[in-house]
């Protein structure tokens, strides 16, 4: 934790017994979604690495000072998750899976801010055609009308929940990553799509009523390392621009991205080459943290200016 001063006040672990745990996502009512991207199971009669069935999110209160239970979200899905992001809404739950087949999830919930009182699973749908592969073929800007499928399957044996979206008509996303609320949309990555293999960014904006569906669009597709390579985790800034990190080849860096979908070099790892991951702000807006993977370093960034747009 930062003080206002920017002074560290303290650290602590808050969540153990989990599996590799990656992008996550906050919760409008003071709560950390963590999500395992393993689907790891114990196999019955010989060594195993691990206890129990993974692949599951996990809450962890931000008023958290030491490991809470962890008890898995088993009705938001068995997958391989990479993130979350809340409509604060309806309180809806979109998610991401990191697969090259992977799909978009939504997770409806019972009782809105009560993830652990269960809900219901669906996979997004493209109308016009179903089973859309959206590595490549789609063009950017261009609205199309989307719809939800139920997952009735929702904690699965295998990792099989893509599977079963896919045969009722969801689109499949490769490698979905990152994923953020802004401004009535849900901004969310797929890390190696496009014509060339060097990620989109896509936007989903729900209609006013959810259950009827909504629009996607491709947001951003430029097609060119030097402009976004393979991008990884985002989140909005205090000034409405997306940050997103990078996860490519050789030099990486957070690249801005406007309301316009137009881009611009943010920060760059003078350290080495590996990927920006973890960014988020101090709910004042006035911090930035953001992690260098490897080694494993968390940087508390401030602007010079009250924006955050270079």
């Amino acid at each position: 934790m930062v003080s206002p001063d920017r002074q560290l006040i303290h650290q602590y672990a808050t969540l153990a017994g989990t599996v590799r745990n990656c992008g996550g996502g906050a919760t409008p009512w003071g709560s950390w979604i963590s999500c395992e991207e393993d689907t790891s199971t114990p196999i019955e009669g010989s060594f195993s690495l691990v206890s129990k069935p993974h692949g599951y999110n996990f809450e962890v209160p931000f008023s958290a000072t030491e490991p809470v239970s962890p008890h898995p979200l088993k009705a938001m899905g068995r997958f391989r998750h990479e993130a979350i992001a809340v409509d604060p809404r309806t309180g809806i739950v979109y998610q991401t899976e990191d697969q090259s087949d992977g799909l978009l999830y939504r997770f409806i919930p019972n009782q809105a801010g009560n993830l652990q009182a269960g809900g219901v699973l669906e996979a997004l749908r493209i109308r016009d055609p179903p089973q859309a592969i959206t590595r490549r073929g789609f063009p950017v800007g261009q609205p199309v009308a989307v719809d939800w499928v139920p997952i009735e399957e929702a904690d699965p044996t295998e990792d099989t929940i893509r599977w079963e979206g896919f045969s009722k008509g969801a689109a499949q996303f490769t490698r979905g990553e990152g994923i953020c609320d802004s401004d009535g949309s849900l901004y969310f990555i797929c890390t190696n799509g496009g014509m060339l293999p060097f990620g989109q960014i896509w936007r989903y904006t729900p209609r006013r009523n959810p259950k009827r569906g909504g629009k996607l669009e491709l947001f951003v597709q430029p097609n060119d390392p030097r402009i976004l390579d393979f991008p990884d985790n985002l989140i909005v800034s205090p000034s409405g621009d997306l940050m997103v990190c990078e996860d490519g080849y050789g030099e990486q860096f957070v690249v801005g991205v406007t309301p316009k979908g137009e881009t611009y070099p943010f920060a760059h790892n003078a350290l080495n080459e590996a990927e920006f991951a973890g960014i988020c702000f101090s709910p004042d807006g006035r911090t930035m943290f953001l992690n260098i993977y490897s080694p494993g370093i968390t940087l508390a960034i401030w602007p010079e200016k009250e924006d955050w747009r270079v």
